[in-house]
């Protein structure tokens, strides 16, 4: 059976995908100052981190409209789904859901499943693989929706601020807390709830000791991790990132790793240095 999956731009997408029809990033748009970004193949991190750096006001995002999923819910394929952003983080859930109500109004007949990945960034892309794995084993669409739904009740997401200016700007951290763990180089480690909302962890003095105390919680709370993919994102931090994944191979086994920067959404969050890990 045919297939394809709308993953929303907060999901970060493999090169492969990038070229392969089956695969359709559907963009969110983020607001700077006054300036609108679309999310897509035009978006340039540096330019956007410099944007972010100079405005006193917090980067916002937001969702794509329930009229743009329902266009990449138009297609041939037998089986379509959508994966999107953590619908405590974001709308794109909601309008995700919504496209699909509106679109089986006029082709009653299709399969349509949404899955809230209670994730972002790698999360998002781990449940994209997995419903490719579980396509290329042919099974039925209510087997890869029942498998996908059991895998991400299993996922945890993890991630280390190098920055905290984005959590100061939303109200997160006041201005004296964040000059404070600046000055002692303090850096939170942040991780995902089991509805899909942040959560801070631990935190440490200095990078290094951080991602160490992440990979820490990686262990503990990822559940049968040699069998599975690890997804590493970072906001330009490619070397952090290399160190991360050793650590990572080293200490966990996992199945496979991947690497990848972060697009828009995720380099929203994250901002400049910051690093996720999925599983």
């Amino acid at each position: 059976m045919s297939y394809k999956i709308a993953i929303d731009s907060c999901g970060e997408l493999l090169d492969e995908w990038k070229e392969d029809e089956r695969i359709e990033a559907v963009p969110l748009t983020l607001m700077v100052g006054g300036e609108s970004i679309i999310d897509d193949e035009t978006f340039d991190q540096k330019d956007f981190l410099k944007k972010v750096a100079e405005c006193p006001e917090c980067p916002k995002s937001a969702c794509p409209s329930p009229e743009r999923y329902m266009k990449a819910y138009e297609c041939d394929a037998d089986h379509i789904y959508a994966v999107t952003l953590s619908s405590e983080l974001s709308g794109s859930y909601n309008s995700a859901v919504l496209g699909k109500s509106l679109f089986l109004e006029d082709y009653p007949g299709k399969k349509i499943h949404v899955f809230n990945s209670k994730s972002a960034s790698g999360g998002e892309s781990l449940i994209a693989m997995k419903i490719i794995e579980c396509e290329n084993k042919n099974l039925s669409f209510e087997e890869v929706v029942s498998t996908v739904e059991e895998y991400i009740e299993e996922m945890s997401t993890f991630f280390v601020l190098e920055n905290l200016e984005t959590l100061r700007k939303n109200g997160r951290l006041s201005r004296v807390k964040a000059l404070v763990a600046s000055a002692l180089k303090i850096k939170p480690v942040m991780g995902s709830t089991p509805e899909g909302t942040i959560c801070q962890l631990d935190q440490a003095r200095g990078m290094n000791k951080a991602i160490v105390k992440m990979v820490d919680h990686v262990a503990e709370k990822g559940i049968n991790i040699p069998s599975k993919t690890v997804a590493i994102t970072h906001c330009n931090c490619q070397e952090r990132a290399k160190m991360l994944e050793e650590a990572i191979r080293t200490r966990l086994n996992p199945a496979n790793v991947v690497v990848m920067d972060t697009a828009g959404v995720s380099s929203m969050y994250a901002n400049d240095g910051g690093i996720i890990v999925a599983v």
